[in-house]
């Protein structure tokens, strides 16, 4: 790629956490969405179907959450083929995609265990795959955050690139997106691409009319060196959700015109020519929404108001849980000598729906197990799924105990509780509960393990507690 013109790259993040319900699969209705049924559905009518339709798909980077697609592909199927077929047509044009992947639920990675960076990585690459085709170059970061251990489960998963701020790395930079290398503690390295803050900002917070946003474009990329590499990366529901003149704004943008003074591009596709030549290091624990070395996500801070003591309470909590669960898992992985961890990221082809459980055991020739351990172990990898969305980071990301946020991680743990109970008749309710307990939310005194009691009254456990795990296994 030569170009006599500075270069733009807009980037979209559209993501939107899992709104089913872990017991019934169900969407439910959000009051506060209408006159749409939940906000998935509004967000659609107001960002997703008109960009798609308008063809901004065609000319951006992006990455779109596993959770949002998933709905898309079901319930606005239209839209989700308008972005899948718009997504194809740039890899058949350009031999390079203009997607890149998400971890699959959305997990602080940083806090995450190291087998849990590797599964939701591996599972976004396989959910992009397996949406869009091929393979992706590229990873979002869910909230930028970032350390090296991170980076090593990117070059891991042989992965190229991903996207941070200009704070959260050290070292010459120069004017524009890079892109910079980073050296990894193994010796390899991994691309990044700095977006431009100000930029981004600007159109996430004060984004101008559509008239004037490609003459405002114009202004700030003026002396740009020719060549040289310029991104806009911001929440992607900012054009058309958060802005109702976004969608204009964006087609405007994107669209060429030869009287612009920058090109259009995107980051594969810049990347291809243009290999980094300068090392950069890691400022290591860093979140583009969050200056406190990811407190907003780990113990509280000062980035949501009031007494925020719950949130470590609640991570400290679930990760309890997860070891126990994990414990359990190997135990019984362990007595058919089978590999724990690489048959857990093999699964996400059960979740994805490609196959069946049963059908997932023949291919990882498990076929001639006894029936009940075929059906205990697919309980513990059901429970595996359950178990990593506990850690959605919006559970952490607001104020209080009482959203509806911490709730649905409560809620996904007291499945995946159920789901390790009938495969090994441990119940591991008590000693979650017990955690919960510390947790108190500040607005109404309540604990973590009262919204549990209501969550496990409201599931009604008693009552197909497999629902429609079992159906998802072939056992219905």
């Amino acid at each position: 790629m030569t170009n006599s013109k500075p270069l733009l790259c807009v980037h979209g993040h559209f993501y939107q956490p899992p709104r089913n319900d872990p017991f019934t699969d169900e969407y439910r209705t959000e009051p506060s969405a209408a006159p749409y049924n939940n906000w998935n559905a509004r967000i659609t009518a107001e960002s997703y179907a008109p960009n798609a339709f308008a063809g901004n798909f065609e000319r951006i980077s992006f990455n779109m959450g596993g959770t949002l697609a998933r709905w898309m592909d079901l319930e606005a199927h239209a839209t989700y083929l308008r972005i899948v077929n718009a997504t194809q047509a740039y890899y058949h044009r350009y031999g390079v995609a203009n997607g890149v992947a998400q971890s699959v639920h959305h997990t602080i990675l940083p806090l995450a265990r190291g087998r849990d960076k590797r599964c939701q990585i591996s599972w976004g690459i396989a959910s992009f795959a397996y949406r869009f085709g091929g393979v992706p170059q590229g990873l979002w970061l869910p909230e930028m955050a970032v350390d090296y251990a991170t980076l090593e489960a990117v070059a891991d998963l042989e992965l190229k690139f991903v996207i941070l701020s200009d704070g959260q790395v050290t070292g010459e930079l120069l004017p524009g997106a890079g892109p910079y290398r980073v050296r990894l503690p193994s010796g390899r390295f991994v691309s990044v691409f700095v977006r431009d803050n100000n930029l981004s900002n600007a159109f996430s917070f004060n984004m101008p009319a559509a008239g004037e946003a490609r003459d405002w474009v114009n202004e700030a990329l003026r002396g740009a060196q020719p060549g040289s590499l310029t991104l806009l990366a911001t929440d992607g529901e900012t054009f058309g959700h958060h802005h109702s003149q976004g969608v204009d704004v964006l087609r405007a943008l994107t669209l060429p015109h030869a009287r612009d003074a920058y090109a259009i591009t995107t980051l594969g596709r810049y990347l291809r020519a243009h290999p980094p030549t300068v090392e950069v290091e890691l400022v290591e624990n860093t979140a583009w929404s969050c200056p406190h070395n990811l407190g907003r996500w780990a113990t509280g801070c000062a980035c949501t108001s009031g007494r925020n003591y719950w949130k470590g309470a609640l991570r400290r909590a679930l990760d309890n849980l997860s070891h126990d669960i994990d414990d359990l898992y190997v135990d019984l992985v362990r007595t058919s000598d089978l590999a724990s961890w690489s048959l857990r990221d093999a699964y996400i082809t059960v979740l994805l729906g490609q196959v069946t459980g049963p059908e997932f055991l023949a291919q990882q020739s498990l076929g001639q197990l006894p029936s009940i351990k075929q059906r205990r172990l697919l309980q513990l990898l059901e429970a595996q799924i359950y178990r990593q969305r506990m850690f959605t980071s919006c559970a952490f990301f607001f104020e209080d105990l009482e959203r509806v946020e911490p709730r649905y991680a409560i809620a996904n743990a007291v499945r995946a509780i159920a789901l390790v109970r009938y495969a090994t008749a441990t119940d591991l309710t008590g000693s979650f509960h017990r955690d919960l307990s510390i947790a108190v939310s500040e607005k109404t005194g309540r604990t973590g393990a009262q919204i549990m009691d209501e969550i496990l009254v409201q599931a009604d456990l008693g009552h197909s507690p497999l629902g429609n795990t079992m159906e998802r296994n072939g056992f219905r």
